[in-house]
């Protein structure tokens, strides 16, 4: 598996530093517990269950759940399992490695075959809270959940797509699982979801795909699945609280050729040189990084970034930037404002 260092690029022998590897913390907030809406109001004996698991019976309670994961139990008592197993997980990262030392792991991915779309997004929920223990992750992964992951992320409710994709998410933490994911189908499922889910599933979505990005045929999956198309969208609304996220997703595939012609051909140059003028200083330095990367090999580009009236607020961000925005302006700025007139011969072979 081929990973991608995310430090930095290169540009006339100039090492230019991306934003680093902490500046991402704040704009990518890792999934936690299960934020889908309560399941419907425990029962008296439900209740019972859940007081008990903090006493020392609690070993005896978790083993009885995963017993009733079972397929020889109903439907109905299956679904009453998974939901307690999933609110025991919920925030008490005991009871995660407990249940998965019960055996719940292999179960709980059963259900999410299952074609019973409730009892599919009970068990995709226990995985996804099962997940945020470390020492749960290979278990999950060796046990096969990543298909059916990818399974619920294309046919489940909103809110398991939503879990998948953290889920997903969790499992991309360990280096080997990144391009098993990835050829899996995920990457095209989670643009999808970036494209047209709700704000938690394009939060999620971008998440994951940022994670999983690092390698790097799963950002040429990306690129072909069409990720610029919302990468671009979501950076051209102000008020969509993705600009950063998007952003940081768009950069990370900046290393990939594939990737230059389709910014362009989804308008994302005007978009960028926008954001420049208008962003926050963090986006106005990513923008100017993408830019500097689109533009580097390629004298048509420049011309167009140059159209656009990018050399304005490149010069504005050169003398009121921080100072590695100010590296990457000046730098652009030069690019930009070197003779342009050339062959058609010369033109072609600098795309």
């Amino acid at each position: 598996m081929e990973m991608e260092n995310r430090s930095g690029f290169s540009y006339m022998g100039r090492k230019f530093s991306d934003l680093s590897l902490n500046d991402d913390s704040s704009a990518f907030s890792d999934c936690n517990s299960d934020r889908s809406g309560e399941f419907p109001t425990a029962s008296s004996e439900s209740r019972r269950l859940l007081l008990s698991c903090s006493s020392e019976n609690s070993d005896d309670l978790i083993n009885h759940l995963v017993a009733h994961l079972d397929s020889s139990y109903s439907i109905d008592e299956q679904k009453q399992a998974a939901m307690e197993i999933r609110l025991l997980s919920k925030n008490k990262s005991e009871n995660r490695i407990k249940i998965a030392k019960a055996g719940a792991i292999k179960p709980l991915i059963s259900l999410i075959l299952s074609s019973d779309l409730q009892l599919q997004e009970y068990g995709v929920t226990a995985v996804l809270n099962l997940s945020l223990c470390d020492e749960n992750k290979d278990l999950i992964a060796s046990s096969g959940a990543i298909k059916p992951l990818v399974r619920a992320l294309k046919m489940g409710t909103p809110t398991a797509k939503e879990n998948a994709a953290c889920a997903l998410l969790r499992l991309s933490q360990l280096e080997e699982n990144k391009v098993a994911i990835g050829r899996s189908g995920a990457i095209p499922l989670l643009v999808n979801l970036l494209e047209s889910g709700g704000f938690r599933a394009k939060k999620d979505a971008s998440t994951a795909l940022y994670s999983l990005c690092s390698a790097k045929e799963n950002k040429i999956r990306a690129v072909q699945s069409g990720i610029m198309k919302p990468l671009v969208e979501l950076m051209a609304d102000f008020g969509s609280n993705m600009v950063d996220k998007s952003a940081f997703v768009m950069s990370l595939l900046m290393s990939v050729p594939e990737s230059k012609p389709a910014i362009v051909e989804e308008g994302g140059v005007p978009v960028l040189v926008e954001i420049v003028e208008a962003g926050t200083q963090r986006q106005k330095e990513m923008a100017v990084s993408i830019l500097l990367q689109l533009c580097e090999e390629s004298v048509v580009y420049r011309t167009m970034v140059a159209r656009e009236g990018a050399i304005p607020p490149l010069v504005a961000l050169s003398q009121a930037g921080t100072s590695r925005a100010k590296q990457k302006a000046e730098a652009l700025i030069q690019l930009l404002r070197q003779p342009r007139s050339i062959s058609n011969g010369a033109r072609s072979s600098q795309l």
